[in-house]
């Protein structure tokens, strides 16, 4: 099924049963799963994990590293044992100082695999024309 959109580009839509419900919701009510960003290159696992065990139970840490240099790459996910702790987490360290830099904290989205990808295809001045 093919879809104008107001700009005068087509975009493939597939039908909204075939699509999973949770690829339209960018956060669910339960997701206990935090993104951080903005981390310091000297955070560790460690002093993540202490910086947010105060507002709950920290299940798991992960700061992702380049695989070339093995420096940190400004962001991890901080995993609670409740959702509830994660929002309060969030709410008090979102714009925080942590170790000299302001961290940028939301809900980490799900990685939905084999979910349709729709790109917006750009007309060239020879199309647009006509």
């Amino acid at each position: 099924m093919a879809m104008l959109c107001s700009f005068g580009r087509i975009f493939l839509v597939r039908p909204a049963a075939a699509i999973p419900l949770r690829f339209y919701c960018a956060s669910s009510p339960s997701n206990s799963k935090l993104f951080v960003g903005g981390l310091s290159w000297t955070v560790d696992e460690k002093s993540l994990h202490d910086a947010f065990s105060s507002f709950g139970e920290v299940t798991e840490v992960r700061i992702m590293y380049d695989k070339g240099s093995g420096r940190s790459r400004g962001f991890g996910f901080v995993y609670f044992a409740t959702a509830y702790e994660a929002k309060c987490a969030k709410e008090a360290m979102d714009g925080k100082a942590f170790l000299g830099r302001p961290l940028r904290i939301s809900f980490a989205l799900e990685k939905v695999r084999g979910a349709p990808v729709v790109v917006p295809r750009l007309l060239n001045s020879e199309e647009s024309r006509n």
